[in-house]
């Protein structure tokens, strides 16, 4: 598994995303975060592992650890037919815009997310989202949940295939079923 960029003219600068080597990692951190988000974008439709969309690992991901998803572009229909019903539904760049608003009060009115976590949207774009969060939003923390690493996130798990990335999913799912144990 790598922590070098997927894309191989992407700049980092000096500040890069911490690799997550563990999907444990991963859960304690989301559980430590007061109000997570999860944007999900429109590929997690595109893409499988293990015979199935990645978008039914998101669903399981979703109801387990009951994190509010926004469905970016279309991906609100994806989810109603699988039988969820997203928190909410807006393109990528205006969730990314209210998420590094520090005046947004969140889904709910409640407050401002303090976690971001962003999967299934075309690299390029979850990169350059990544980027101006990084550097506007500089207090909000990010994590990718995809398998490629995004180096202008806080937190990225490293390039890895299919089958990783379904275990990933997995054992987080079940980190948030079992009660954490």
């Amino acid at each position: 598994m790598s922590c070098e960029p997927w894309l191989c003219a992407e700049i980092a600068a000096t500040k890069k995303a911490n690799p997550i080597q563990n999907p444990e990692i991963a859960v304690a951190m989301i559980k430590k975060a007061q109000r997570p988000l999860l944007i999900v974008g429109s590929q997690i439709v595109e893409r499988s592992m293990e015979g199935k969309q990645a978008i039914e690992f998101i669903i399981d991901f979703a109801k387990a650890s009951k994190i509010p998803v926004v469905a970016t572009a279309h991906m609100v229909g994806e989810f109603l037919k699988r039988g969820y019903t997203p928190a909410s539904h807006l393109n990528a760049m205006e969730i990314s815009q209210r998420v590094c608003d520090p005046t947004w009060m969140g889904l709910d009115g409640k407050g401002r997310p303090d976690l971001v976590m962003y999967v299934g949207m075309p690299y390029y774009m979850e990169s350059l989202i990544l980027c101006g969060l990084k550097h506007f939003a500089s207090d909000l923390r990010t994590m990718t949940l995809d398998n490629m690493y995004h180096v202008h996130a806080s937190w990225s798990f490293p390039n890895a295939g299919a089958d990783v990335w379904a275990n990933n999913l997995k054992v987080m799912t079940s980190k948030f079923n079992d009660g954490g144990n």
